[in-house]
């Protein structure tokens, strides 16, 4: 049932973990939205977590987190290779979900996260907040409204420059780590945003000694004849910079293309800057959260402006490139031995 409007949507954050903290502090700061509840698998970390939101309780396992009845949708945070687990657990209590990104490992556990919500008749959604971004969502317009003419070309990329660490999360192959599903998805959606999905990608990259991808660069072609370099990298550091050209102009991100800090439009002769709406107001998270909050009062179950299929096109671009790049995670290489 919708959440009625006369009262503020009570979220459940499963995990206590840094991402955990920041979205909620987000959660908190949206109007209409409080944290109401915080599950971990242990209570002490919960607690930890809840004492930083006014009348938050905390739990000291998921599955209670997932049957309080004063939670209107869960906030699924764990790391990557949890998130089919744990987003299925709050499914199959009836609870709505947003799902941090990616939504799981593979395409295929995507789908099947997706259509539990649908056969359960709950909201779910992943939680790429960056499809959300005011200023990104204006680029698209811009685009759509012919403001640098024919798109021709896309170049986006994301690297963070960590120093090889087999314990850290990003090298971790049992961790769900490496750089494509961590920072590779950014730029990968940023191009399906703005080119649809390719009709041919070719795929090169690096491994870490964990077998983990740590650098990877990929070069689309769309049905339209535009292009794309995408590039993304745990080792090496870059400007997370994103443009796109057009036949007649171009728009350039400024900031990290992802949350960015403003557009810079060429357009004929003339260059503008387009200031970032949201600055000051929190991490730039908020535009997710209300969006999640407008759906569940609309009593829709996914949201048109991050819609399952597109979620589901770019985990199967994810799956491609990994395959292609030698990657496979231990559930995958247990099942291909089994089947």
């Amino acid at each position: 049932m919708p959440v009625t409007a006369d009262r503020d949507i009570r979220w459940g954050i499963l995990g206590a973990g840094e991402i955990a903290w920041t979205v909620g502090r987000e959660i908190a700061l949206s109007e209409g939205n409080r944290v109401a509840a915080v599950g971990a698998r242990s209570l002490s970390r919960a607690r930890a977590l809840s004492s930083r939101f006014e009348g938050c309780v905390s739990y000291g396992s998921y599955s209670e987190l997932v049957v309080d009845p004063d939670i209107d949708v869960v906030y699924v945070a764990s790391t990557h290779p949890f998130h089919r687990e744990h987003a299925l657990l709050a499914i199959d209590a009836r609870k709505p979900v947003l799902i941090e990104k990616p939504v799981s490992l593979t395409a295929e556990a995507t789908r099947e996260i997706f259509r539990a919500a649908r056969q359960a008749n709950v909201f779910a959604m992943e939680a790429m907040w960056m499809r959300l971004n005011p200023l990104v969502r204006q680029a698209q317009q811009l685009v759509a409204d012919g403001a640098i003419g024919e798109v021709k070309f896309l170049r986006a990329d994301h690297g963070l420059g960590l120093a090889y660490d087999p314990s850290h999360r990003l090298y971790d192959l049992h961790n769900g780590g490496g750089a494509l599903l961590d920072l590779g998805i950014y730029p990968i959606t940023f191009a399906h945003l703005f080119l649809g999905a390719p009709t041919s990608v070719a795929v090169n990259g690096e491994l870490a000694e964990s077998g983990c991808d740590a650098t990877v660069a990929m070069q689309w072609t769309a049905q339209s004849g535009s292009t794309a370099q995408l590039w993304c990298s745990a080792s090496v550091l870059t400007s997370n910079q994103a443009a796109i050209y057009g036949s007649t102009g171009w728009i350039r991100t400024e900031g990290d293309f992802y949350r960015p800090s403003g557009l810079l439009v060429h357009s004929g002769e003339k260059v503008r800057r387009i200031p970032d709406p949201i600055v000051g107001q929190g991490a730039g998270y908020g535009p997710e959260i209300l969006e999640v909050a407008r759906c569940l009062r609309a009593g829709l179950l996914e949201s048109p402006s991050v819609p399952h299929d597109d979620t589901v096109a770019i985990m199967e671009l994810l799956d491609s490139a990994r395959a292609e790049l030698g990657v496979a995670y231990p559930d995958e290489q247990e099942a291909a031995n089994i089947y």
